[in-house]
């Protein structure tokens, strides 16, 4: 069987794969990240977004082997060693950004590549815009949406503008 090289959260693995292997399979199954969810099997609904050499990506649409010799990050590899939040997850927990979870991972996900994306800052629409690729099915996005654009400051390490009066 091919073997795949690839750096997760930091750290290198060497794992023999199928060629019909696909990242999230060599997540879940072999490298035991079980945070990146598979929701739908049609790449529809975001659940499997990681970040691939910085961007993320449906890793139900993308094969084990293409991912050789680049740097993946899951959403375990976000918080820091001492088990600080990312300000997206920070954002998230305390917006109520979610409430059964399932597709959070994959939205955090996106969403650091979303703020990543826009340094000159985001509108709302642009926010909602950007989520097009992820469902959630319980919150309405109205949680999601106010965390995204209260972590952007933190981020981009820019002051969050004034509450309007």
């Amino acid at each position: 069987m091919p073997q795949v090289t690839l750096t997760v959260n930091g750290k290198s693995h060497s794992v023999e794969v199928e060629g019909r292997t696909l990242l999230v399979e060599l997540l879940r199954e072999k490298l035991a990240l079980t945070g990146t969810h598979v929701g739908c099997d049609t790449s529809q609904c975001g659940a499997c977004v990681v970040h691939v050499d910085g961007r993320s990506i449906k890793s139900c649409t993308m094969l084990a082997m293409q991912a050789n010799g680049a740097a993946v990050t899951t959403i375990e590899g976000l918080a820091q060693a001492d088990g600080t939040l990312h300000p997206m997850q920070e954002m998230f927990r305390e917006h109520h950004a979610l409430q059964c979870g399932f597709c959070t991972p994959g939205m955090v996900m996106s969403a650091i590549d979303l703020v990543n994306m826009h340094p000159d800052g985001l509108t709302e629409h642009e926010i909602r815009e950007g989520l097009e690729g992820n469902l959630c099915r319980c919150t309405g996005y109205h949680n999601i949406v106010k965390a995204i654009a209260a972590a952007w400051p933190l981020m981009h390490n820019k002051q969050a503008p004034a509450a309007a009066a």
